[in-house]
């Protein structure tokens, strides 16, 4: 399938409730990157059972800010997910830093979790352990098929709306009540 003319990046992801793959069910992902070789995207609502207190201390990162040891971690995809990604406000120059739009930053690097830990690092951050990724035409294809809406990426909801409610709040930004869309397709 050919690069379409439609760009997701910068955008949400709602898985819709049909979506038969578990590791997806009820996600919201964040699309870091579409061109023509794939996507790259963060889910943004799916917690780990591990703080950063606890990531910080297995990388060997003083915690001088005490508040920040029981930051919530998310489950980013399920590629690479050894590898850790910061979503956050863009404020800072940090060493590898891709700004996303002017609200919305992703770093990969040492040194933003390092200034987190001291205190100084973005107000405003989502920090996730893996990513989800779409090979060429994958997430045209299954967008096509129903299986993800797509609607614009909002600041409040990635930083500041609870991430049990981010799934229906990304649709209702959509004006879409996922409690009125049935898993059965074709069917009246």
């Amino acid at each position: 399938m050919a690069f379409s003319d439609t760009c997701f990046t910068n955008q949400f992801l709602i898985a819709m409730p049909g979506l038969s793959n578990p590791q997806f069910h009820h996600s919201v992902a964040y699309v870091c990157e579409h061109n023509e070789d794939g996507a790259m995207g963060i889910i943004i609502n799916q917690l780990l059972n591990l703080k950063l207190g606890e990531v910080l201390s297995q990388m060997n990162i003083a915690i001088t800010s005490p508040h920040i040891k029981e930051q919530a971690i998310y489950l980013g995809g399920p590629v690479q997910p050894e590898r850790g990604f910061v979503l956050h406000r863009p404020s800072t120059q940090w060493s590898s830093m891709l700004q996303l739009d002017y609200e919305i930053a992703i770093t990969t690097s040492k040194d933003i979790l390092s200034s987190i830990a001291q205190g100084k690092g973005p107000n405003n951050t989502l920090i996730a352990l893996g990513y989800a990724g779409w090979g060429p035409g994958q997430l045209e294809k299954e967008i096509g098929q129903n299986a993800w809406l797509s609607g614009p990426a909002n600041e409040s909801i990635l930083f500041h709306t609870p991430s049990e409610q981010r799934w229906e709040a990304a649709a209702a930004l959509m004006g879409i009540d996922l409690n009125f869309i049935s898993n059965d397709i074709g069917h009246a």
